[in-house]
């Protein structure tokens, strides 16, 4: 600390001074405090300037959110298209913001229950949660490299020595002593080029970009449930149809035995229709292995033992709701892959300063001090202090390229990141509009699927009445009865597309997700519990 002693003025001078003092005499104490005080603050001062202007120095590029090409509109479904479309007959939606809960624009009460299970039980989930808060603890870990540390190592030392030139040696020339010692020791590195200023900024942002990832995890997994639930269901209609199939085969199979009883039908007929009722019941059988597939794989989606969990059969309602789209342009704001795509690109261009920061020197600013005694008793006592202070500059005079190759390896590191932000882009646009193609092709599709069955119905129909009368033989019945099961199994098949389409829809457009609900850097650095695993940032 400089002298707080300031130098005598005219007010408090004596009233007679003393003469002044030869050109050869020695300073006075007074003037040699007053000396010191000037030039410590003259040097202090500007020190502290350099010190304040140096901390605020951060050298690397300056990040700025690569451009990605969006075009103006979605192409495959367009307002021209909603009146042939189903879900978009009646009118666009009010709202064109999908919600947070958006299985519940399907209406379905049982899709809906197992959608909350997903986001209590999902262990994907909640490997992608503690994922996210391991990240955050990097960002605190980075902070701490702003701040000295500070260390002891306190030691009992005894030592026991001849005294130097007596031999032979007698017990009474042999000296023995302890020492105790407390040292402190303290070393700070100022971040005067930023390279830690941009440590943390990259963990922050890639933190952030965890948190994208734990929401697309999320997404990805309420999706699959719903996709899965809606398989179940079509094929719970698929069992239904053939059901309904093997009831009618057996009846096809009494009128040809009684035909035959009554020497009206042949042999090869009553064969025929029992070779056709025995394969369809195989293949009804054979329905039950995906719909157990299905619900075990529904149960761990959930979280639950397979075992345990069991889902009633309903048939598929086939409902596809209006889903609002939006523009193109939203979709950089409204996907979470794309949002951890990006954050990714800003970690990258923050790894560049921490790699440009290596070309400057480093000042380390470091300190000791402690006591030591033969007893610590004695550490109070003044010759037991002992302290050191004194700062230390380091710099690499040679190191044959290493640090411009690094930092030419975080600027490829860079262009790659981009570059996958902008593919991750392209594939959001391009699952958008084939799920928007689908949904419009598929309206048409199942018209013209309907109108199939229909006339597969009147061709059996027309089959079973020439049979009966004798016109035709049963080959034609068969001929008809499969016809007519293919054409509703595509029927059914096709309905499952369309919801499944919707869902993946919804899934391409981000869920219900926005860019804006990421958590802000300064946020993610707070202090977290090991038990927030279910954290939702």
């Amino acid at each position: 600390m400089p002298p707080t002693t300031k130098p005598n003025s005219t007010a408090n001078a004596p009233s007679n001074p003393a003469p002044n003092p030869p050109a050869n005499a020695a300073p006075s104490a007074t003037s040699n405090k007053s000396t010191a005080e000037l030039l410590n603050r003259f040097a202090v001062t500007p020190l502290a300037a350099l010190l304040l202007f140096l901390s605020g120095c951060t050298v690397g590029p300056k990040y700025v959110r690569p451009s990605a090409q969006a075009p103006a509109a979605f192409k495959e479904l367009t307002p021209a298209d909603f009146s042939v479309t189903d879900g978009w007959k009646v009118a666009q939606p009010q709202d064109n913001v999908i919600r947070d809960k958006w299985w519940e624009v399907f209406g379905d009460p049982q899709l809906n229950a197992l959608e909350e299970q997903v986001n209590v039980s999902n262990q994907n989930i909640a490997s992608a949660a503690a994922t996210f808060l391991a990240a955050r603890t990097l960002i605190r870990q980075a902070r701490a490299r702003y701040y000295p540390t500070v260390s002891t190592e306190p030691a009992i030392t005894n030592q026991r020595q001849p005294v130097l030139g007596s031999f032979p040696i007698q017990a009474s020339q042999i000296m023995s002593f302890t020492d105790y010692s407390l040292p402190f020791d303290a070393s700070w590195v100022p971040d005067f080029w930023g390279r830690v200023r941009n440590t943390v900024n990259a963990n922050a942002y890639a933190a952030q970009a965890s948190a994208a990832d734990l929401e697309n995890v999320r997404l990805t997994a309420q999706v699959e449930v719903a996709v899965d639930y809606y398989d179940l269901r079509a094929q719970d209609a698929l069992k239904q149809l053939f059901d309904a199939t093997v009831v009618a085969y057996k009846d096809s199979l009494d009128l040809t035995q009684l035909q035959f009883n009554a020497g009206i039908a042949s042999d090869e007929a009553v064969a025929q229709a029992e070779t056709q009722l025995e394969a369809t019941e195989a293949q009804d059988t054979n329905l039950g292995i995906l719909r157990a597939q299905l619900e075990h794989a529904i149960a761990m989606l959930v979280g639950q033992p397979a075992p345990t969990f069991s889902l009633p059969i309903a048939a598929l309602e086939a409902h596809p709701p209006a889903i609002p789209f939006g523009v193109p342009s939203e979709l950089l704001e409204r996907r979470p892959d794309i949002a951890a795509a990006e954050r990714v690109v800003a970690q990258a261009n923050a790894q560049i300063g921490v790699a440009v920061a290596a070309f400057y020197p480093n000042v380390t600013l470091s300190a000791s001090a402690g006591f030591a005694a033969s007893s610590p008793a004695n550490w109070f006592t003044w010759p037991a202090r002992l302290w050191s202070v004194g700062p230390a500059l380091s710099e690499t005079i040679f190191d044959a390229g290493l640090r411009r190759a690094t930092v030419q390896q975080f600027q490829a590191t860079y262009n790659q990141t981009v570059a996958n932000y902008r593919e991750t882009v392209l594939t959001a646009f391009q699952q958008v509009e084939d799920n928007l193609a689908a949904l419009r092709i598929l309206s048409q599709e199942i018209l013209q699927q309907d109108s199939a069955v229909a006339s597969a119905q009147r061709n059996l129909d027309v089959a079973n009445n020439r049979y009966r009368a004798g016109i035709d033989p049963y080959l034609n019945v068969i001929t008809a009865q499969t016809t007519l099961l293919t054409n509703q199994q595509a029927a059914v098949d096709l309905r499952r597309q369309q919801m499944t389409s919707g869902v993946q829809l919804i899934e391409a457009l981000g869920g219900g997700w926005n860019a804006s609900r990421l958590p802000a850097p300064r946020d993610l650095g707070a202090k977290i519990s090991l038990g927030q695993v279910d954290a939702n940032p």
